[in-house]
């Protein structure tokens, strides 16, 4: 294979599941990627940049418009900073990228494995050294290089509509799945016309956000880890069988929308806002777009409140933080030095990240107000990293074994299998520990 083509792996319908044979096939990492510096931070942003976000919410109400501005300000020779924004950002970007035209500037999908960084991102630099500044760095880093700088930090909660639990009852976080599906059973007794748990199965990707739950049901900070070698991890208490099992039981007892298959993200915002749903299960990301969308219907913000994943472990709630999406450059960027000034300007000046009622991605940053309520009341853990030379180790077994947890593919078929009946949930958990128990075998 040429230099030019970059080594470049084809990134389908299957994503993860199919790219690593291609990589392989490549000879390994693509010594492009590898060779090519971090952009110099002493040559001056100019000329023009392509921007891809997820954020189509922030596109549309021009708030990308006033950052652009003040970019264009600080650096007055860049001529142009196109922002696109994408609503199947996983999937379509995981398209684009069978080409080279995937923006300068783009968050890196989830299911972009460690060894494949080198081969369509540029190097941000040592992560030992980033480190100093930034936090979360290690999804997004490969031998010690960063590829992407987390815009965000999420912890993982539960968001509600305060009013809808008013009107249920509910005055206590729950601290178990059947205290909560109990909640839930409220909710659908008590305030007619709620969907007490709404699943935004048909747009899917709502539904990877369940997966990172996992560390945070035990309070386990190597869980990820130690998921390349657990062969049953659907079983008992253990964490996917707590999370996938809480999805499982609220479809079966329909206590969530009557039909999945027509659920819509955009509309979900403001029907939680006006409380015609109860609950979504979202990072605290969503915090600020499900209060915007209360406020626009006549509501309060405090109309939406976060809690924790409804267990306990030893009597105490703990939710994952980590970051959020990692901006990262297209390795075939023409404009590296604007691309790379782009990402350091967003993180540090942009204000993004306490807009979204986040946490800050630099080490020096502070809790936001609107989520100290939260913190007070959980534990907040930070997954450890890979061990040096298995960073991938997740991704093969999730290869191997056909099954990806960062897609929404075998979390839609589980409600397609409690609502419908066809299969119990213990049928659905035995499954899936055999298919998972295959991946960890052939991985190896």
């Amino acid at each position: 294979m040429s230099l030019s083509y970059r080594r470049r792996a084809v990134l389908g319908a299957t994503s993860v599941l199919a790219v690593g044979a291609l990589l392989a096939a490549c000879g390994g990492g693509s010594s492009a990627g590898q060779a090519s510096a971090a952009p110099s931070a002493a040559a001056e942003p100019s000329g023009a940049i392509q921007v891809l976000t997820w954020r189509t919410d922030l596109v549309k109400d021009g708030t990308f418009d006033k950052y652009v501005a003040t970019f264009k300000a600080k650096y007055p020779k860049v001529t142009d900073v196109k922002v696109e924004g994408i609503t199947d950002y996983e999937g379509e970007v995981k398209t684009r990228m069978n080409t080279d035209n995937y923006g300068d500037v783009l968050a890196i999908p989830n299911t972009v494995s460690g060894k494949q960084l080198p081969d369509f991102f540029e190097p941000l630099g040592d992560q030992a050294e980033l480190e100093k500044t930034y936090r979360w760095l290690d999804t997004k880093s490969f031998e010690g290089k960063s590829y992407g700088i987390p815009v965000v930090g999420n912890v993982q909660g539960v968001l509600y509509n305060t009013k809808v639990f008013a009107a249920a009852g509910i005055t206590d976080f729950p601290t178990t799945p059947d205290e909560f599906l109990a909640d839930l059973q409220a909710i659908k007794d008590k305030v007619p016309g709620t969907v007490p748990l709404y699943t935004n199965y048909k747009d899917g990707w709502p539904l990877t956000a369940w997966t990172y739950y996992r560390g945070g049901v035990s309070g386990d900070v190597n869980f990820s880890n130690e998921l390349t070698a657990d062969k049953a991890p659907w079983t008992g208490t253990k964490d996917m069988a707590v999370i996938d099992g809480l999805v499982y039981d609220a479809v079966a007892k329909k206590l969530t929308e009557a039909d999945p298959t027509t659920t819509n993200w955009e509309s979900s915002k403001n029907l939680v806002g006006t409380g015609k749903i109860g609950v979504m299960f979202l990072g605290s990301w969503a915090i600020p777009q499900m209060q915007a969308a209360a406020v626009a219907a006549g509501g309060s913000a405090d109309d939406i409140g976060y809690m924790p994943f409804p267990n306990q472990a030893n009597g105490k709630f703990y939710a994952v933080a980590g970051g959020d999406y990692n901006l990262g450059i297209n390795v075939n960027s023409k404009n590296k030095v604007t691309a790379r000034a782009w990402i350091d300007w967003f993180n540090n000046e942009s204000g993004f990240s306490a807009s979204q009622v986040g946490l800050s991605p630099l080490t020096a940053g502070e809790v936001p107000a609107a989520l100290k309520p939260f913190v007070e009341k959980v534990e907040l853990i930070t997954l450890e990293p890979a061990p040096a030379g298995k960073e991938d180790a997740l991704n093969q077994v999730q290869k191997a074994a056909e099954l990806s947890m960062d897609t929404p593919d075998y979390r839609q078929a589980l409600i397609d299998d409690a609502r419908s009946g066809k299969k119990t949930k213990q049928q659905v958990f035995d499954e899936l520990n055999k298919q998972w128990a295959q991946g960890v075998a052939d991985a190896g």
